[in-house]
């Protein structure tokens, strides 16, 4: 079932399926925002990544001993979460564990995603409860892909990344095209003027750029004259992935906490750098904000 929220200026409907926001809707440029979904590029628009964000190295991961083997960004995006409260101005999913989830996860557990409007801005809210006996080892993040271009007329590449930065260049990894866990050895300068970075045709040439180190704590895609028409704001978010595939008219801002592994790590879960350690009985929330101009 899909749930639809409306005030005066946004309208947004989330499918259960997922608890995926599917549409931003600005009732004043009376036009889409978000991606839709085409399959000839990818078939999501706005999914959530948990239990974790991107891979474990050659797709497993050891808790306990035991090693548990698992696909890229978990599995909350594929399942189907139950609306548990609908207001005027928010949607609340749940989705709780299971023993499908704990072939996969071992912990007990409850997610819930709750999408709230006000004004101009859409808040996308993650709470974690850990009902498990032992601390709970996770990450967690979003993956809204935005229609670039948006306007008639014009071309990607006409386009800008906005950052609320003075440096000249924020440092990014890349992927290892084998297993999708990130190169630590090398990165790579986004350059930057003014806090503004270029759209090439060649950006994303070699999959998601990867941001740690809290780099990105607002991001932006600007019209060709540098304003921008969308944001997401991440405050003490310590990872950002920037991602399309080459030549599909969207891209994603995804602020994360934690992201994949880094190439060759075979340790313990509890062990991953940026893991979120949650103990027992206790509930992690975090939030990050879609402004749309």
């Amino acid at each position: 079932m899909k749930h639809t929220i409306e005030n005066d200026w946004l309208r947004i409907t989330v499918d259960d399926h997922g608890a995926e926001l599917i549409s931003i809707y600005d009732k004043e440029k009376e036009r889409e925002v978000l991606w839709q979904a085409d399959p000839a590029y990818w078939q999501r628009h706005a999914p959530i990544l948990f239990p974790h964000v991107g891979k474990h190295y050659h797709n497993e991961y050891r808790y306990h001993g035991k090693t548990f083997h698992t696909h890229q960004h978990g599995f909350a995006r594929d399942m189907e979460f139950s609306c548990i409260e609908k207001t005027s101005r928010s949607v609340t999913h749940r989705l709780q564990s299971s023993d499908e989830t704990k072939s996969y996860f071992p912990f007990e557990f409850s997610l819930d995603v709750i999408h709230s409007l006000n004004g101009r801005d859409l808040t996308v809210t993650w709470k974690v409860v850990n009902f498990d006996l032992d601390t709970m080892y996770f990450t967690i993040g979003g993956h809204p892909a935005f229609r670039v271009p948006i306007l008639p007329d014009t071309v990607q590449t006409d386009y800008l990344l906005l950052f609320h930065t003075f440096l000249n260049h924020l440092d990014y990894l890349l992927l290892d095209p084998e297993t999708g866990t990130a190169v630590k050895e090398t990165s790579y300068q986004l350059p930057l003027t003014q806090g503004r970075a270029a759209i090439s045709s060649d950006l994303f040439d070699h999959d998601a750029l990867i941001f740690d180190d809290t780099q990105i704590e607002w991001a932006a895609i600007g019209y060709p004259d540098g304003t921008p028409y969308i944001s997401i704001s991440c405050e003490g978010f310590p990872n950002f992935g920037i991602w399309s595939v080459p030549g599909a008219p969207y891209i994603c801002l995804e602020p994360w906490i934690g992201r994949c592994d880094d190439f060759s790590f075979t340790g313990e879960i509890s062990e991953k750098p940026g893991i979120i350690s949650l103990p027992s009985k206790e509930t992690f929330m975090r939030n990050y904000t879609i402004t749309v101009y």
